[in-house]
């Protein structure tokens, strides 16, 4: 008998004609120790799925068995970490933890109850912290807590509920270390539902898809033969992870893959010019280009930038000088606070520059203006207009002598090209985070820009649609071949978007710590690049830089040039064989 076994759960909410099966039919078995990692798009059930584990709600058919045992509620026998901390916040980190050691260890002495606590607490590393309250917490701190919570329950299985997806990836990347060194300690058996392919492949011993809902359902498992501990960078060299990172992506790219329906009006771009400004090179521009250069359509010169603060002037950005070729893409990477959005903000005009200057086609950037068009995290629409509508707003100032009829044929022609045509007309407030990104997207190519800036677009949405939208974002550029530059965290989107990746030292005095230059063949989507035998060379090269700069850390340039080295030597040992073809 297996350790747990699933067997025909199915789970509905709603009643009558408003009634929606969110699972039908799960079934697995899992045995112990075993660590499984369940991956699946945002509302495919996956949280449903954990609950009905964890005895918080009951199935319509079907049922759970842990340890022999029928699942009819919740337990001791299963720890739940969820997304959010649920903490108390006015007990101390050992408060919390102790919470749960005393309801289920009641018939321990207060020093063995007390030793529990201890241990645990030391396991997540936050002896240092363990009489501060959540809200002298970060978020990663936070949960940590709640994992401490959870094992010092001494649970027979470990349910976690994307624990991490809230967190920004160095923090995240961190707790995955730590994790996979708590499941080597502990031998627990553990269920990890994620949207995060990496963190499955790191962390799991199966990788078990979810199909997208409703009635969502188990896809076939992919065993994780990868000896441990594992490195995260290490693993691009290995044949094995390759294979597999391809195989469970390419997976749910096919099973995820939704294609919205085009409009029934085809739709040729009319000939309209948008507006633009006019402005005075800057002194740093001016000396520049005093000797023989380049075509330089963006270029970044001596951009420093300064704050003051109660403890005297902080330099956030110190000395940024790129030269950007008109239609080049260019991606910012680099760990949180080493200035990537400061850098990209006073591009779009939105922040004064302290010293040095940015020119653009000629021009010097010193006000936010209709030849920058920007796409933030948040997509900032106005709930009450419909999808056309927010794209209107900017089309009807930045073509003012256009035709109505043609402003409309602008608006409509980059909604079918995100992939809404069906759904211009509903308004902003129906429509999911992914839909009114993709809004964003198309409100920014409808401004026929000179420069496109991308600030984390793509970071309050989960893996799965956050690589549906990078493809739609390549297709668009693709027909435009806009001039752009994307701030980014993830490694992944810096190889796929960029013709160069530029790679950010730690803040603050932050600058350009190393440029990859991407010889990747377009049009790109994940799909393709998955099998192209470089791919993993690139990125390698970036979590490496990434771990060099790691913690605060100022690496030697010679540490920087053979994290550089690696890299083309690995990709110069391939040049004599073709690539191989992308998957279709």
């Amino acid at each position: 008998m297996s350790f747990l076994e699933i067997s025909g759960l199915s789970k509905s909410y709603g009643e009558g004609a408003a009634r929606t099966q969110v699972l039908s039919d799960i079934n697995l078995k899992v045995a112990e120790g075993e660590f499984i990692a369940i991956v699946g798009f945002s509302g495919s059930g996956k949280t449903t799925l954990i609950s009905l584990l964890a005895g918080l709600i009951d199935p319509d058919e079907g049922g759970v068995i842990l340890r022999g045992r029928q699942v009819t509620g919740p337990g001791p026998d299963r720890g739940v970490v969820f997304q959010s901390y649920s903490l108390m916040p006015w007990l101390t980190v050992h408060g919390n933890v102790a919470l749960a050691v005393d309801s289920v260890a009641k018939g321990k002495s207060r020093k063995e109850r007390g030793e529990i606590c201890r241990r645990y607490i030391d396991m997540v590393g936050l002896s240092h912290a363990v009489d501060r309250k959540p809200s002298e917490l970060s978020g990663g701190m936070r949960q940590r807590v709640a994992v401490a919570r959870a094992l010092a329950m001494r649970p027979d299985i470990l349910l976690m509920d994307e624990p991490l997806s809230a967190l920004d990836a160095l923090t995240r990347s961190k707790l995955q270390d730590e994790f996979a060194a708590i499941s080597e300690q502990e031998k627990k058996t553990i269920i990890l539902i994620t949207n995060d392919v990496d963190e499955a492949i790191f962390l799991a011993d199966r990788i078990v898809p979810l199909k997208p809902g409703p009635k969502a359902t188990l896809g076939p498992s992919f065993r994780v033969d990868l000896p441990r501990p594992r490195d995260r960078s290490a693993m691009n060299s290995d044949p094995e992870f390759i294979r597999l990172r391809s195989e469970v992506t390419n997976y749910l790219i096919s099973v995820g893959a939704e294609r919205e329906t085009a409009s029934e009006r085809e739709i040729v771009l009319p000939n309209v010019v948008p507006i633009t400004r006019t402005g005075k090179l800057p002194p740093a521009y001016e000396k520049a280009a005093a000797s023989p250069i380049e075509e330089r359509y963006a270029e970044f010169s001596a951009v420093r930038k300064v704050y003051p603060t109660p403890k005297g002037p902080l330099t956030v950005v110190d000395g940024f000088d790129l030269k950007i070729r008109k239609g080049e893409f260019i991606t910012l990477i680099g760990h949180s606070g080493c200035g990537k959005s400061t850098v990209l903000s006073m591009a779009a005009g939105l922040n004064p520059i302290s010293s040095g200057g940015i020119v653009l086609d000629g021009k010097e950037v010193a006000g936010a203006g209709p030849d920058r068009a920007v796409v933030f995290q948040a997509p900032s629409l106005m709930p009450w207009l419909t999808a056309k509508e927010n794209v209107a707003l900017g089309v009807d100032r930045v073509y003012p002598k256009a035709m109505p009829a043609e402003r409309k044929d602008v608006v409509e022609y980059y909604l079918q090209r995100v992939g809404l045509g069906d759904a211009m007309d509903r308004l902003a407030a129906d429509l999911s985070n992914g839909m009114k990104q993709r809004v964003g997207i198309a409100r920014a190519f409808a401004l026929s820009p000179k420069l496109l800036l991308l600030d984390e677009p793509f970071g309050m949405l989960d893996s799965l649609t956050r690589w549906e939208l990078q493809d739609v974002l390549m297709d668009v550029w693709a027909r435009t071949s806009v001039t752009a530059i994307c701030v980014t965290h993830d490694v992944d989107e810096a190889i796929l978007l960029a013709d160069r990746v530029v790679m950010m030292s730690n803040g603050p005095n932050a600058k350009i710590g190393n440029i990859m230059e991407v010889d990747l063949p377009r049009p790109r989507s994940r799909k393709a690049l998955l099998s192209h035998p470089d791919y993993y060379a690139y990125r390698e090269e970036l979590l490496d830089f990434l771990e060099a700069y790691e913690g605060g850390a100022n690496p030697a340039p010679e540490t920087l040039a053979a994290i550089s080295a690696k890299r083309a030597a690995r990709v110069g040992s391939r040049q004599a064989i073709p690539p191989t073809a992308a998957a279709e």
